[in-house]
C-alpha cells in the first residue's frame, strides 16, 4: 500500500522520476520533444531534466541528439535487484512452479501497471525470462489484479480517477472494484486473460505487506484451481522464507496424469 504523505511532495523530484521512467520504458532512443509530448511537460523542462540525467550517467545522448538509458540506469537496476534479494530468493520457487507446464511470472505494481521481473512461458530458458516484458496494464492480468486488491477502494479510485479507459473493464471503475473485492475475499486472483483459448491466470501476492505477486497462466480447469493456489502460496512462502504450513491449505497432491 502506498505510504501517505506527511508533507508537500517535491514536484521537481516527481517530474524527474517520471522522465526517468519514460526513458527507461522507451525501446528506442527518444527526442526531447517526443518525450515531453508523452509526459505532458514543457519541452524546456524535459530538456533540463534529461541533461541532468545525462550528467549523472543515468541517461546518455546518441549521435542524433536523442536520449536513451545510460550505464547509471543499468547500475541502479542491478544494485536494487541485488540488494533486495527478491530475484535471488524467487528463482528456485519459480522454477518449481514450471512443473505445471504453464507460463510462470513474478511482477511488481507501479501505479496502474505491472512490471514483470520474471516471465517464462513453457520452454523458455531462465536467462530469457528475466525482464523480458515491459509495463503491462495491471487490470489485464492476474498478477496486477492480485496487487491492486491489496489497495483500498479509495486508493484504487484515486489511481484510476483520470483514466478514460480501464483495460478489461469497459464499463468503468465499479466493476473493477467489485472484482477486487472478490479477490480479497478469496485470497487469490483468477483472471480470464485469453477468452479465445480459455486461458486464465491465477496469482497470489508475496510479502506482508505485499511487495510483488507470482502467478501461472494457461489452460487451467476450475477444478485445478485449489492445487495451483496451494503451489503458489507455498512458492510465495519460500520466497519470503516463512513457514509453509501456515500458508497452504490441506489438499491432495495433483494427479500427474491430469492436464492443467
Amino acid at each position: 500500500m502506498p505510504p501517505k504523505l506527511n508533507a508537500q511532495p517535491n514536484q521537481s523530484l516527481i517530474d524527474g522520476i517520471a522522465t526517468l521512467q519514460a526513458l527507461a520504458t522507451s525501446t528506442e532512443p527518444v527526442g526531447t520533444r517526443e518525450l515531453a509530448r508523452r509526459l505532458g511537460f514543457e519541452v524546456t523542462r524535459v530538456n533540463r531534466l534529461l541533461r541532468t540525467l545525462a550528467y549523472l550517467g543515468i541517461a546518455r545522448q546518441t549521435a542524433d541528439r536523442k536520449y536513451t538509458s545510460g550505464p547509471g540506469m543499468h547500475v541502479l537496476a542491478a544494485q536494487s535487484l541485488f540488494a533486495s534479494g527478491l530475484i535471488r530468493r524467487a528463482l528456485p520457487a519459480l522454477n518449481q512452479l514450471r512443473r505445471f507446464g504453464l507460463t510462470v511470472a513474478l511482477g511488481v505494481l507501479w501505479r496502474d501497471n505491472v512490471s514483470y521481473l520474471f516471465h517464462a512461458p513453457q520452454g523458455t530458458e531462465v536467462s530469457e525470462a528475466l525482464g523480458r516484458i515491459g509495463l503491462y496494464p495491471a487490470t489485464r492480468g492476474g498478477i496486477g489484479m492480485a496487487l491492486l486488491a491489496q489497495l483500498s477502494d479509495e486508493e484504487v479510485t484515486h489511481l484510476y480517477s483520470n483514466a478514460t479507459d480501464i483495460a478489461r473493464f469497459p464499463q468503468g471503475l465499479q466493476p473493477l472494484l467489485l472484482e477486487l473485492k472478490e479477490i480479497r475475499e478469496r485470497g487469490y486472483a483468477r483472471v480470464l486473460v485469453d477468452p479465445e483459448r480459455n486461458h486464465h491466470t491465477i496469482a497470489v501476492t508475496v510479502g506482508d505487506p505485499a511487495h510483488s505477486a507470482i502467478g501461472v497462466s494457461g489452460w487451467i480447469p476450475k477444478a485445478n484451481t485449489k492445487t495451483i493456489v496451494n503451489a503458489l502460496r507455498a512458492a510465495a512462502s519460500q520466497i519470503e522464507g516463512v513457514d509453509l504450513a501456515a500458508h497452504v491449505d490441506q489438499a491432495p497432491a495433483p494427479d500427474q496424469g491430469e492436464a492443467i
